[in-house]
């Protein structure tokens, strides 16, 4: 199916350097981008979809990295049908499992929690809720796993693992288990802070981050209780090998200490913006667009650095698709716009506020899935779909 996007505004690739895009028009086809160039060269007549942007502002869509995704698009934390659906309306357009942990009476074992994560990954494989991208099955890392079990894993395409839950005595002992899983090839995301729920360690300091090296310390700003100011220094400083997740679902004075520390380093790369939902918090169909506002208008970001934490920064953490806007790329679009009342020409512009941007269109796989949020204010701009 060929979709072209037309009369693109304001714009941002993705990348680390939230390049513009080398044009104001795009086309898509069989779920990729494949042509980048000006809106007077495209045929609209030539295509089964066109949407006309009309100025509004084009990003990758939002890749939310802290999910706690079960089976369907149903979360038992919260007893709520629909959610991932709801969160596309809100921009993202990809979700990564942060563990199944939430599946009611989870499995401990070693046979298990393999299991467990292997159903994951392979009932999100074909199934796209409302057409957002589930990249299921992390598995919960416990002390009986060993080297030939993340090897297992990987080769049936589990590539993520999360620390946090386990049986551990204590929590140095999860080291030996996180370099058994990142030798196999699996990104290694833990728990940071306090515990969240019954069962999870006491606390995963910065100490025991520095140890065990994982590839992402997980909600870095609390899960929902955050480390003192002298960890965060510690992890930002001394830790800079691990990405830093800021989640919607932690402490927002630690997020925007984390992200001052990051920034005066030079590691925006590091700096991941996710939501840590569903969970105690709640369910936040905006909680990307949220963090990212937070962040910009109180914190240290600018807007095009705040995109870049939400799309092309978590995709290349991940090794995943999506998070890039250029040619063949996958076809994950997001158009925002300011929000109507809002004093802002665009929506960087909106971000810098502290205002939500409206989603005025969600693409995924080249198919337009919302061409209106029932989320967000409507775009100041009238942004039009039209699919034959």
């Amino acid at each position: 199916m060929s979709l072209a996007v037309v009369n693109i505004g304001p714009s941002h690739d993705g990348s680390l350097e939230g390049a513009e895009l080398p044009g104001d028009a795009l086309i898509c086809d069989e779920g990729r981008i494949v042509w980048i160039g000006s809106t007077a060269e495209v045929t609209p007549d030539h295509h089964e979809s066109v949407v006309d942007v009309a100025g509004a502002t084009l990003v990758p869509g939002l890749v939310d990295s802290h999910v706690h995704t079960t089976f369907g698009d149903y979360t038992p934390r919260q007893q709520t049908v629909g959610f991932l659906d709801s969160y596309l309306h809100g921009g993202t357009t990809r979700a990564l499992s942060a563990s199944e942990v939430h599946v009611p009476g989870r499995p401990t074992d070693r046979v298990g929690v393999k299991a467990l994560a292997i159903a994951a990954q392979r009932s999100f494989q074909h199934y796209r809720p409302s057409g957002m991208t589930v990249h299921g099955g992390s598995v919960i890392l416990e002390p009986d796993l060993t080297a030939e079990d993340f090897r297992e894993l990987r080769e049936a395409g589990v590539r993520m693992a999360k620390g946090g839950f386990g049986a551990f005595a204590t929590a140095m002992d999860y080291v030996p288990v996180v370099a058994d899983a990142k030798a196999a090839g699996i990104v290694v995301m833990c728990h940071t802070g306090g515990g969240s729920i019954p069962g999870s360690q006491t606390k995963i300091s910065a100490e025991v981050l520095l140890e065990m090296r994982p590839h992402v310390a997980g909600h870095v700003n609390g899960g929902p209780t955050s480390l003192s100011t002298e960890e965060n220094a510690l992890i930002v400083e001394h830790g800079r090998d691990i990405a830093l997740q800021l989640v919607q679902a932690g402490n927002l004075r630690s997020a925007i200490d984390i992200a001052e520390r990051a920034l005066a380093i030079g590691d925006l790369h590091r700096i991941l913006i996710a939501t840590d939902t569903p969970t105690g918090t709640g369910v936040i169909p905006l909680g990307m667009l949220r963090t990212m506002a937070e962040l910009v208008s109180l914190g240290p970001l600018t807007p095009r650095q705040a995109v870049t934490a939400a799309t092309g920064s978590v995709t290349a953490t991940y090794d995943i698709e999506g998070g890039r806007l250029a040619v063949g790329s996958a076809a994950d679009l997001l158009v925002l716009d300011a929000p109507l009342g809002c004093t802002a020409d665009d929506a960087f512009g909106a971000l810098e506020l502290g205002d939500l941007p409206a989603v005025a269109c969600v693409v995924t796989e080249g198919v337009v899935r919302v061409s209106k949020s029932r989320n967000t204010p409507p775009p100041v701009r009238p942004v039009r779909s039209v699919i034959r």
